[in-house]
């Protein structure tokens, strides 16, 4: 299994344009949690290095901002082909680093190429706006600039799409891209980084030298990345404590963040919500990616009537979901990442049950043996929203608490530091359009009978309170990677002034 493993992953990553060489002799260890072993070791990118290659990027940004914006979304159309081409490889190559199941890491891959669909498009769309002004002969505009280099910093469950989010975006917008991806899941990044040079190679010489680049390394990379004033926009998503990190150093020097961070999502069920519909959708929702997303459904806020129905059937989807090697067809619920966030769940579960908490599941599951981690999904009856229950664990632990009134409901979902991803199930319109004011949820994302996971790239995602307030993907999240500018301009022969404002010096300069 050890040696097919890392064979694997060689193979795929040569299919992907990396060769073995880039695979050997460094410091830092890619391990896949599938099995915990190594599969790589890779050369970590040096000061010197990064701080060339933030150089380069910086000339590149200075020659892709010249190119038409039309134009600049035919390389990005170019790149959704090259992943297109690379599907299969590339989604068994996240399933492999990341210990998705199979159909995720395919539609991670997916997801990359829809956002490129939608680049493309927006490359026709970076509209400004025409103002009217009071002064005579003039007229108020607003246009958008490329900002310069933006740097990316994603995270290991989502190792590339949510880099091709920003990307995608960024490189139509005359941006030129600097990622520096999970240390826990450096491959695929590789592996894409690879893709773009094909789709760069193809597009001719307008795609200057340095346009993407990519950093491999752990925090200290990402901190000269963070702190370095050529880089205008950091986009970085992980948990929020590194977010905190990460807005306070780019505030020092008066760049700008887009943060995406923690996120302790709840659903809340109410009593006409349809339960066979609810059920499926808190299954996946909360037991998805083993609970590594970070739109996860983390508290399940269940109404009295219907809680006695909906529970008892949820915890048995839960005794009985498979847990597996995500390379086999039948398995629903991979491993988690690694040792740390086994021993997260244990923390959580033990603060559970000190808490008066119900604990039905949980325990490791042994797949792959002891270098890797497998767990049965946790699902714990709470009495109230305990300090536990407030806190974000990245594991599959599910929180259901119950409730009577709709207001009480609502007052449980907010009352936590987060503020990503929410939803309601119910057929009672009074009771969703309740959810979806300005009285309701204060997620970024709040759906209606679906779970609080599975976001398309049409919408912008993101959220508020500690999870950064940055919006990635779809809508109008392009105008993060633009500079706004206003122009007033005077087509006329006299000068007036606004607010009525005289200032007449007399004279004139004869012809």
């Amino acid at each position: 299994m050890t040696v097919a493993l890392a064979e694997e992953t060689r193979d795929l990553m040569a299919r992907l344009g990396v060769s073995g060489t880039q695979l050997e002799g460094g410091s830092l260890l890619a391990r896949s949690p599938i099995t915990g072993e190594e599969v790589a070791r890779l050369r970590e990118t040096d000061e010197a290095e990064v701080d060339l290659l933030i150089a380069r990027s910086e000339q590149a940004f200075l020659a892709w901002r010249t190119v038409p914006a039309p134009r600049r979304g035919e390389f990005v159309r170019l790149l959704g082909d090259e992943l297109r081409k690379g599907k299969e490889d590339l989604g068994r190559l996240v399933s492999i680093e990341a210990g998705k199941v199979l159909s995720e890491g395919l539609g991670e891959v997916q997801e990359m190429i829809d956002i490129c669909d939608f680049a493309v498009g927006l490359s026709r769309q970076l509209y400004g706006l025409c103002l009217p002004s009071e002064r005579s002969n003039h007229r108020l505009t607003e246009q958008w600039h490329p900002i310069g280099p933006v740097g990316v910093i994603s995270a290991f469950n989502f190792p590339v799409a949510v880099w091709s989010w920003n990307a995608a975006l960024a490189l139509v917008c005359g941006d030129s891209v600097i990622w520096k991806p999970s240390e826990k899941a450096p491959l695929t990044a590789m592996a894409v980084k690879s893709l773009a040079d094909r789709a760069a190679t193809r597009f001719g010489e307008d795609a200057p030298d340095g346009l993407i680049a990519l950093l491999i390394g752990g925090k200290a990379v990402g901190e000269l990345l963070v702190n370095d004033p050529r880089v205008p926009l950091i986009s970085a998503t992980g948990s929020t404590r590194m977010g905190r990190s990460v807005g306070e150093r780019v505030a020092r020097r008066f760049g700008k963040a887009i943060l995406e961070l923690g996120g302790n999502n709840a659903s809340i069920v109410t009593p006409s919500a349809d339960l066979d519909l609810t059920l499926r959708a808190a299954a996946f929702g909360a037991m998805g990616t083993a609970g590594q997303r970070c739109t996860t459904l983390r508290r399940l806020i269940v109404h009295e009537e219907v809680y006695d129905r909906l529970v008892p059937a949820l915890i048995r989807v839960y005794a009985g979901v498979a847990v597996g090697d995500p390379r086999e067809p039948d398995t629903l619920v991979g491993p988690l990442i690694d040792a740390d966030a086994f021993a997260a769940m244990e923390r959580a579960l033990d603060a559970a049950r000190a808490a008066g908490g119900h604990v039905h599941g949980g325990g490791r599951v042994d797949v792959n043996g002891k270098e890797s981690f497998y767990v049965r999904p946790a699902l714990v009856e709470m009495d109230d929203q305990a300090a536990c229950v407030r806190e974000e664990t990245f594991a599959p632990i599910l929180y259901v608490l119950k409730y009577r009134s709709l207001d009480e409901a609502i007052a449980l979902q907010n009352a936590v530091p987060q503020g990503l991803s929410s939803s309601i199930f119910a057929t009672d319109m009074r009771e969703i359009e309740l959810f979806l004011s300005a009285e309701g949820s204060d997620c970024g994302i709040a759906n209606v009978n679906m779970g609080t996971s599975g976001a398309e790239i049409g919408g912008a995602f993101g959220g508020e309170k500690e999870t950064g307030g940055g919006r990635e993907s779809g809508s109008d999240s392009w105008k993060a990677y633009m500079r706004r500018q206003t122009n007033a301009i005077n087509y006329g022969r006299t000068m007036p002034l606004a607010q009525g404002v005289k200032f007449e010096i007399g004279g004139t300069i004869s012809r």
